[in-house]
């Protein structure tokens, strides 16, 4: 099947969510927090849904048939104070009683994130049956190429240690591996500024 890729709008919302929940259905991750495959379909849309809505607008999104990618762009990684009450409050119940760990994991990530001004890669998803065909790699590139553009190093969480190589390629570095409490291990990588350009 033939990889396009397209920028996300408003109007690829719908689209955009339903690609990232079935990519990360079996995600360490999402299992870890939602262990009931019933919640994790639940709540897991809920934070797609949010985070969807939060970045598609900042015209750091793409799409393709069976995959996306949201960005935050250099400042914007984290949510205001309204939007994470917002997400708190749609997943929380999804999370009892499990929600104080879970809390504390992601709190523990999120004090990790760089200070320095970056491209953050919030989240790429690929549906289980277009994996393993370079969608991936095709929705990183015009990300990649937009840090390049403005000079800017970019940052990433990866949830699942399968996907570590394909960043790998990409110019990320391994900087920290984080493993949530009585959970999964999280990676942390960073790509400096350029590293496609000292590459070739």
């Amino acid at each position: 099947m033939p990889t396009e890729v397209a920028a996300a709008s408003v109007t690829d919302l719908d689209r955009v969510v339903a690609d990232l929940h079935a990519a990360f259905m079996d995600d360490p991750v999402l299992c870890w927090a939602f262990p009931d495959e019933g919640r994790r379909r639940r709540y897991g849309r809920h934070y797609f849904e949010m985070q969807a809505r939060r970045l598609v607008p900042g015209g750091l999104a793409w799409r393709a048939e069976g995959g996306g990618v949201l960005w935050a762009g250099a400042g914007r990684w984290c949510e205001s104070p309204l939007e994470a009450l917002r997400l708190g409050a749609s997943t929380f119940r999804g999370l009892w009683p499990r929600g104080g760990r879970v809390a504390r994991g992601l709190l523990g990530i999120e004090s990790r994130h760089p200070r320095e001004p970056h491209l953050y890669l919030a989240v790429v998803g690929v549906r289980p049956e277009r994996q393993g065909q370079g969608l991936g790699t095709a929705l990183l590139g015009p990300g990649l190429a937009e840090a390049d553009r403005l000079g800017l190093p970019a940052y990433l969480e990866s949830s699942n240690e399968r996907n570590v190589p394909l960043y790998e390629r990409h110019g990320f570095e391994v900087t920290e591996e984080v493993r949530l409490p009585s959970g999964p291990p999280v990676w942390l990588m960073w790509r400096p500024a350029g590293a496609d350009l000292r590459a070739e």
